[in-house]
């Protein structure tokens, strides 16, 4: 097994990266957590992990600790500190003091496993952890993309803005309606009533504009598609066809 990424993480899945130089063991971690639950990545050093967690988004980071080159002490060290990454941190090793323990947690790791484990209980600590540390959205949610009425954020693949007056209240309808889409005469009396039908097509299209460009500003995308002659509708990228 050599050093891998995959180009998405799916997000129906947990993420979970692997960092361990002992193939064997790899290999079965992979042959035993790989089912429909879970998206594994894999690192066989720490340099590695580093880059991986820099570019993709993991739901639990399994580290071993006798790691060749930087040892993952100073992985777990770099995770917190250098890359403000609070994702949960499983270590896994041989070294079984309580000394070895306290320095672990002391480098910002969330558990800690004693080699030889049975294969089982890791997974378990892993659901654990993502159970206890995954918040419980509560907004309105189309894919990856997530608003929140109450404080106007939008969030979508690790990034967020906020929108304000008119562009909050059409994005709120839009991803209500997801995926289908809302004619411009019921996104105008949504906002306006019945008082705007003379003026509601012009004004509708400059706050779907000013809209569209804090979106694409945000995202790289304004994720919002004319449906010519008849209104306007969320479009979600394929995450496989977006750059990382």
């Amino acid at each position: 097994m050599t050093n891998r990424s995959f180009s998405s993480i799916d997000s129906r899945r947990l993420g979970i990266l692997i960092v361990e130089d002992q193939k064997d063991l790899a290999e079965n971690l992979f042959e035993f957590l790989g089912d429909d639950r879970y998206t594994l990545d894999y690192a066989a050093d720490g340099l590695t992990a580093l880059h991986l967690l820099a570019t993709q988004t993991y739901d639990v980071i399994v580290l071993d600790l006798m790691l060749p080159g930087v040892d993952g002490f100073e992985i777990c060290r770099r995770i917190r500190q250098d890359l403000q990454c609070q994702k949960p941190v499983i270590l896994m090793t041989a070294l079984s003091s309580l000394a070895d323990k306290e320095k672990g947690f002391n480098c910002g790791a969330d558990d800690y496993l004693v080699k030889p484990f049975e294969l089982k209980e890791l997974q378990l600590r892993i659901d654990a952890l993502h159970r206890r540390y995954t918040p419980v959205f509560k907004g309105l949610q189309a894919g990856e993309l997530q608003f929140d009425p109450g404080t106007l954020s939008v969030h979508y693949r690790g990034k967020s803005t906020e929108l304000t007056g008119t562009p909050a209240r059409l994005f709120e309808l839009l991803i209500r309606a997801y995926p289908s889409f809302l004619s411009h005469d019921v996104l105008s009396e949504s906002i306006w009533g019945d008082e705007n039908t003379e003026t509601g097509g012009n004004t509708l299209r400059t706050h779907i504009y000013a809209l569209r460009k804090t979106l694409e500003k945000a995202f790289g995308d304004s994720l919002i598609k004319t449906v010519h002659g008849r209104g306007y509708r969320l479009i979600l990228p394929d995450p496989k066809a977006m750059p990382q």
